[in-house]
């Protein structure tokens, strides 16, 4: 009796608590406020009390989507995607998202891609060079002599303004300046993050810009589907819609016209497990010291199209990617070394996660034959992609 009269006395101290206003869209970084920012975080996510603090002047926070099976966990350093909770096949929440418990840890990390929106320019240009309406550019290099996401000021350093936040949606804007990183033009982008009742998460992209300059952002999740700190994902079994793929030298730059993945171990058309192949003898498997290429989507038209199928090998959860782009990178993780501690306490070893970038081809500014990525002022970019879970 006494335990029935607390409960009826709880409840009704909630109801009697004033109603929460509708979020409001805030145009000011420090004024918007994450819904994350109580008792109900997951306990598999990171606190968003000591997650953040301040950088180049402005603050960092972390951000929590949820639904009733869901829990998406951002934050504006870089636009990251910090962690994804979802059930598996048994109804155990599962975080399938690597990354690290603080802004401290993502700033000390070895690996600067864990989770990022990256651009302006995802994946990497030849020699951080290209010719555009007669002027060459040289932008700045950070891999083996080429330019890789943009290099050290990409869009992942930087610290993005908070325009929408509530439950189910996360806004972020950041513009590229003039110069940054040695490309031209201002560049305006957004980025919004939703979670639908569905079990998908959306981010939609749109740029403009007032001078002519490539474009081409992307996400840059890092995935193991059986739960972050859990171990390999060569078990995995992965289907890529993809007749195609990027051919790349040792730099892991395209060389020539994309070819066929028939007889080949990046044929993912059917699924197949990633570790079955991974270690054939195979120059191009070499080279990226396992599957770190780019697929050429079969693509019907130009709206959100089904690119890729993922299933953990032990969780049970499926991962399904949508994508209006005409590429997906797949990387397997295969530079990971042990040297980053994840949020569950366990160093991130080779091939324990996954990256799935829905993009335009790698080098594509210096490649007329391949789809255009140049944007020109009074033109807008559009981009979105869905992860849907099951």
């Amino acid at each position: 009796m006494q335990k029935t009269l607390a409960l009826l006395a709880l409840l009704a101290l909630t109801q009697c608590q004033p109603a929460r206003k509708p979020d409001q869209t805030q145009t000011d970084s420090t004024a918007a406020t994450a819904p994350a920012e109580t008792a109900m975080t997951n306990p598999l996510l990171p606190d968003p009390e000591t997650f953040g603090g301040d950088l180049n002047g402005k603050p960092v926070k972390l951000y929590i989507l949820k639904n009733n099976t869901m829990q998406v966990a951002l934050t504006n350093f870089g636009g990251r995607i910090v962690g994804v909770v979802v059930p598996d096949s048994a109804g155990k929440p599962t975080d399938i998202a690597l990354g690290f418990k603080s802004l401290a840890d993502y700033q000390a990390a070895g690996e600067s891609f864990f989770g990022p929106i990256v651009g302006r320019f995802g994946n990497r240009i030849a020699k951080g060079k290209f010719t555009l309406n007669g002027k060459a550019y040289q932008l700045e290099l950070n891999n083996n002599g080429n330019n890789l996401h943009s290099g050290p000021s990409g869009m992942h350093n930087a610290v993005w303004d908070v325009i929408k936040s509530d439950d189910h949606t996360l806004t972020l804007t950041y513009t590229a300046k003039d110069g940054e990183g040695g490309f031209p033009g201002n560049l305006a982008t957004a980025v919004t993050y939703t979670l639908t009742d569905d079990n998908a998460l959306k981010i939609d992209y749109t740029a403009t810009t007032d001078k002519a300059t490539p474009v081409n952002l992307t996400s840059h999740g890092f995935f193991n589907l059986n739960g972050e700190g859990s171990g390999t994902v060569n078990g995995h079994t992965l289907l890529i819609n993809a007749d195609r793929y990027s051919a790349v030298n040792a730099g892991l730059i395209p060389q020539g016209e994309p070819v066929a993945v028939a007889g080949t171990p990046f044929d993912f058309r059917q699924k197949t497990a990633i570790g079955k192949r991974v270690d054939d003898a195979n120059e191009q498997l070499k080279f990226g010291g396992g599957y770190d290429h780019n697929f050429v989507l079969n693509r019907k038209g130009n709206g959100l199209e089904k690119a890729v199928e993922i299933t953990g090998d032990i969780s049970g959860i499926t991962m399904t990617v949508l994508t209006t782009e005409p590429a997906m990178q797949f990387y397997g993780g295969n530079f990971f070394a042990g040297k980053d501690v994840g949020k569950s306490g366990k160093a991130v070893g080779r091939r324990e996660g996954f990256a799935l970038e829905a993009q335009h081809y790698p080098d594509s500014p210096n490649h007329p034959t391949y789809p255009n990525t140049t944007l020109k002022p009074g033109q807008t970019y559009r981009q979105a992609t869905v992860y849907q879970f099951k």
